[in-house]
């Protein structure tokens, strides 16, 4: 398989768990927090620079439904991104507390807020690229032929994903924190690294496959309707 996409895979899936980590403040502390966030702000960096070309491509092409939601999330991605890591810089107090900020709670709110925002356009960045994923996936472990069983398997095993998710968004209150910032926070007692991490990640699954499915129903109408005429 190519190198280049193993490294562009591995980079991807590296950055988002990073990402999750950062998330994780009231366990890991501040100065994990912000060590972290600078690797995923590198990560980031990394991963721009190697979809470079699509930037130089946003306004060639036949530009239907799947192109012109991939454009609208990634520049919004993009948006947030630089919102989430400025502010972040603005308000250090370990790596960069020489920068002087008076009043810093409006660039907090930024902050925490563009990262939940952030969190939930990854999941759906992820979602309108699985299918690439997947098959750069089935390239690289050899899997060519089709599995009745295998797909039924993973199907039940992303409705799982998905049920917990809903359940671990609801307990943990995302839809809340998307538009209300709390500056005491809103963590369990009982918390642990690991379970952030299994609670967050399903909760990608949530967007994640919304938003493959959501594209494979769209593609399936445009096809329809591309054989009628």
């Amino acid at each position: 398989m190519n190198r280049k996409v193993v490294f562009r895979l591995v980079n991807d899936l590296v950055m988002t768990v990073l990402m999750l980590i950062a998330m994780a403040y009231y366990i890991t502390g501040n100065m994990i927090h912000e060590v972290v966030g600078v690797v995923v702000l590198v990560l980031f960096i990394v991963h721009n620079f190697l979809n470079r070309r699509w930037y130089k491509a946003i306004l060639k092409g036949k530009q239907n439904v799947r192109r012109i939601l991939q454009i609208g999330i990634n520049l919004l991605f993009l948006v947030t991104m630089v919102l989430m890591m400025t502010s972040a810089v603005l308000i250090s107090s370990n790596l960069f507390p020489f920068i002087p900020i008076n009043n810093d709670m409006t660039l907090r709110q930024i902050h925490v807020q563009t990262a939940y925002w952030g969190f939930i356009i990854m999941a759906v960045h992820i979602g309108l690229s699985w299918g690439m994923i997947i098959n750069s996936v089935r390239r690289m472990t050899g899997i060519t032929g089709t599995s009745r069983i295998r797909t039924i398997t993973l199907r039940i095993l992303a409705l799982l994903i998905v049920a917990y998710g809903v359940h671990s968004s609801f307990e943990r209150e995302i839809g809340s924190k998307l538009i209300i910032y709390n500056p005491f926070g809103n963590w369990f007692n009982d918390d642990s690294i690991i379970r952030f991490l299994i609670d967050h990640l399903s909760i990608t699954g949530i967007y994640i496959c919304g938003t493959h499915y959501a594209l494979k129903f769209i593609q399936g109408q445009e096809r329809r309707a591309v054989q009628k005429i």
